[in-house]
């Protein structure tokens, strides 16, 4: 039987739905971003007939996340979309306006055209971690900017008082919000074995090695590391057509932008301080990449690599290669 569709425009304090039923037709409902409102959507759902869903909404971080898992606690299919790829579908279609109303009908019918497959939430631990990740990232961007004030000339006293006054419990709070990953890690056995893993890699340490798990550790859904480069943004995307197109290649960066900043200073480091990456990054150059395609063969080089350690639970070992091209 064939799920009805419903596409879902969410916002900060509302989202409009588009369901689309059996027989075809469209029915418009605007609920607000609460609790209260995703059990409406539900009696609203009733009052239509459906049992069953196949829900369609767009990655849009944490206004999307408490949806989505409700609806999938509650037995409906849901799927959790690159904007991108909502995007495209509306330039397929040539639609010109976009007001939350169309936007909800244009999900709806993406899903009902595209079946895109089905989201499945992450593990309790690995929510709670990726939620103290993300805290850990505010946290140090805000102490950055305090930084910055205050290594500028600031002339009212009170106010550089105040400025010192914050930094000082950022600080603190980065401190405390590291200690309470670590914890974190360090209470679940598979956390902190895949850690460890992570951590045998040139490059990457605690931190990173946090942010991965946080972000890719359900290594089963992806076929290959190729599929985890391409959720990260690390895959080469070409620009050539005919004779007069030729475009440089360049990262897509269509993908997880978290995980592309988290493996920037990584792949620095390991191509500064990792024999095996030096080694590797020597065959780059004398095929005359500059610097930058260097550093982001290397971030995709360290994806590879976590997806490797993590999806056979053995550490890195720098004769992989050499294994592989003697196979």
């Amino acid at each position: 039987m064939t799920k009805s569709a419903l596409g879902i425009d969410i916002a900060k304090l509302k989202f409009n739905t588009c369901l689309i039923n059996q027989s075809g037709k469209l029915r418009h409902k605007v609920f607000p971003n609460t609790t209260t409102g995703f059990e409406q959507l539900l009696d609203w759902l009733s009052t239509q007939g459906v049992k069953q869903i196949h829900a369609c909404l767009e990655a849009t971080g944490t206004y999307a996340e408490s949806l989505a898992l409700f609806l999938h606690q509650a037995g409906h299919a849901v799927s959790v979309v690159n904007p991108a790829a909502i995007k495209a579908f509306a330039g397929s279609r040539l639609s010109r306006t976009k007001t939350d109303r169309v936007d909800a009908e244009l999900i709806a019918r993406f899903c009902q055209a595209q079946a895109p497959l089905a989201w499945t939430p992450l593990r309790q631990e690995v929510r709670e971690l990726q939620a103290l990740v993300r805290r850990l990232e505010s946290l140090v961007e805000m102490r950055v900017s305090e930084e910055n004030r205050l290594s500028s000339i600031i002339a009212v006293e009170v106010v550089r008082h105040s400025v010192e006054e914050h930094l000082s419990y950022l600080i603190e709070q980065v401190k405390r919000t590291q200690e309470l990953i670590r914890n974190h890690i360090n209470s679940h056995p598979t956390l902190k074995q895949q850690s460890r893993l992570l951590d045998s890699i040139p490059g990457i340490a605690e931190t990173t090695a946090a942010l991965l798990l946080s972000e890719i550790t359900d290594i089963i859904q992806y076929r290959s590391a190729r599929q985890v480069a391409a959720y990260a943004g690390l895959v080469p995307r070409e620009r050539r057509s005919g004779s007069s197109v030729r475009g440089r290649t360049r990262l897509s960066k269509i993908g997880n932008a978290r995980l592309r900043k988290a493996l920037y200073f990584p792949a620095i480091t390991a191509l500064r301080c990792s024999p095996f990456f030096q080694a590797w990054a020597k065959g780059l150059r004398e095929r005359g990449k500059c610097k930058m395609s260097v550093i982001g063969a290397a971030m995709r080089k360290l994806i590879h690599l976590a997806y490797g350690v993590l999806k056979t639970g053995k550490p890195f070992d720098p004769d992989w290669t050499k294994e592989a091209q003697n196979a």
